[in-house]
């Protein structure tokens, strides 16, 4: 993700953008190094936000066993998704996120989005939708040789290809801020305040957030003074009053995450926000094993290739009641993520965009970053089947996950990384810190959770 940043070497931070030379198989998980069909692979110093991006420039989507003998991994469509995710059965009952509205926020966004989503919705046979585009404040003129300004470029395309690809008739606002975020509380003040307004103005069912600064960044946080986090939560808090479900990307770098330079990792675990705070639904991320039709041949596992999903235990917040359940798990502390979606490398998406015109053509991205906007469409399709948003999943999500006909897939296949030496979280039976509660059957999912809201 751009966990809550694009995650770049400038410590802008992706929720999960992962980039890989494909021909060496080299990671970057810091800065991008992208691998272009036209040339010999080069690096290119681009945030890691939302996703890494592996693949760059191709001129069309390739199947799966081109990708695998071309780069050693898995390209997936949406076509792919719809069928793992098991997404064709509401769009035939009519349920396609009609009459709901996500919210994606990205610094700087891309001026090419509408063309972008056009071309990507034609190649897959789907209708396309137009994105509404909200500025925040000054926004500079977009700079093609800026690596900020492409890497949240990538990212603003990433998300939104991917919250059309699961509600394909939501509708799409993006915001676009003029401040990067990074490490600590740079740009997060204006990706707030944007986010309350639109709150404020009936904009929005459901906001999704591929970025993140990890907590021990923050100002204060090594004196015990989390009030830098705490005077930044007051949008959440409004996205609660007015029923917005809110998600972030848990991240990229596993139990340790990324460091504020983006040379290395943190030598102990720690937690990012958003998507630690309490108000915040933490999508994690998983690696999906699919064949042509996008049928699986085995069970997912957790994302562990060339990032790892993030997360742990929150080092700011404590236990809500909604984790009580599971409080032998996280302990005294709030625990991430809540739940997964596809995020792995090997498994990556296809994304088209044509903000760079040095490489115009289909990407390959993974990452958190990509997982956030995919749940993001999830909750449009349950708030209109469910009449009315559903709000605050997380009470939901924790009684759902112990009925068997929920739609939630429980995940106990793999560990989150370790990095620095630090022991990474197993998926297990049950709840855990690699993948939350697991993943999802959307067709089961979404009326599960459409009937829970209508309970309370």
């Amino acid at each position: 993700m751009r966990i809550a940043r694009p995650r770049s070497r400038a410590g802008i931070r992706t929720a999960g953008a992962t980039a890989l030379v494909a021909a060496a198989m080299t990671v970057a998980p810091l800065s991008s190094t992208t691998v272009s069909a036209h040339a010999a692979p080069q690096t290119r110093a681009v945030p890691a936000v939302a996703g890494h991006r592996l693949v760059s420039g191709v001129s069309s989507p390739l199947p799966i066993e081109q990708c695998q003998a071309q780069w050693k991994i898995a390209c997936y469509s949406p076509v792919q998704y719809r069928q793992a995710y098991d997404l064709d059965a509401l769009y035939k009952s009519g349920v396609t996120g009609k009459g709901r509205t996500i919210v994606i926020v990205d610094s700087f966004g891309s001026p090419t989005i509408q063309h972008d989503l056009d071309v990507y919705s034609g190649q897959f046979g789907m209708k396309s939708t137009r994105v509404q585009v909200k500025k925040w404040g000054h926004v500079p003129a977009f700079d093609p040789t800026n690596a900020d300004m492409t890497g949240w470029a990538g990212e603003t395309t990433l998300d939104v290809e991917m919250a059309h690809a699961v509600a394909p008739d939501a509708k799409i606002v993006l915001v676009e801020t003029g401040v990067a975020e990074t490490e600590g509380v740079t740009g997060l003040p204006e990706m707030m305040s944007a986010e309350k307004d639109l709150i404020d103005h009936g904009v929005g069912d459901v906001i999704t957030q591929s970025f993140g600064a990890t907590e021990n960044t923050f100002p204060g946080f090594d004196k015990g003074d989390f009030s830098s986090i705490g005077k930044l939560r007051y949008a959440f808090e409004d996205a609660a009053a007015h029923g917005v479900t809110v998600l972030a990307s848990s991240g990229d770098g596993g139990a340790t995450d990324s460091t504020a330079d983006g040379n290395g990792y943190y030598t102990e675990r720690v937690n990012s926000w958003p998507s630690s705070d309490p108000l915040v639904t933490s999508i994690g991320g998983t690696q999906l094993h699919l064949d042509d039709k996008g049928d699986r041949t085995s069970p997912d596992s957790v994302y562990n290739d060339y990032g790892a999903g993030g997360g742990g235990q929150s080092h700011v917040f404590t236990r809500p009641a909604y984790q009580n359940g599971v409080k032998n798990v996280v302990g005294a502390r709030r625990g991430t993520p809540d739940i997964s979606m596809a995020a792995a490398v090997d498994g990556g998406a296809w994304v088209y965009s044509s903000y760079d015109p040095t490489a115009v053509g289909w990407d390959v991205y993974g990452g958190t970053s990509e997982a956030s906007p995919l749940f993001s469409g999830i909750i449009a399709l349950a708030d209109q089947a469910a009449g009315h948003r559903v709000g605050d999943i997380h009470k939901a999500l924790y009684t759902l996950v112990h009925r068997k006909s929920s739609g939630i897939v429980d995940v106990n296949d793999g560990t989150d990384n370790s990095y620095a030496g630090v022991t990474g979280y197993p998926a297990v039976n049950g709840y855990d810190m690699a993948t939350g509660v697991g993943t999802i059957d959307a067709a089961r999912f979404v009326r599960s959770l459409a009937h829970a809201s209508h309970r309370g």
